[in-house]
């Protein structure tokens, strides 16, 4: 149990946002996290996955040579 549970405001924090993105994320079941009673806490490696399934990586164009016009 190496993991850091995170509440919803430091999820916000750390994502740049207000509170309500993770609470909407959880209510669409969208991140994975943990009932405490009746606090809600994410894990830190549950915010590390939906970030890493949602980077979009860019595209690498390959230069088609140097063509002139004649």
């Amino acid at each position: 149990m190496t993991d850091r549970y995170l509440s919803v405001d430091q999820v916000a924090e750390l994502l740049g946002t207000t509170a309500r993105f993770p609470r909407r994320l959880i209510e669409e079941r969208r991140i994975r996290y943990v009932k405490v009673g009746r606090h809600v806490r994410i894990p830190e490696s549950a915010v590390e996955e939906y970030l890493a399934a949602r980077t979009v990586e860019p595209i690498r164009l390959r230069r088609a040579g140097l063509r002139r016009a004649a």
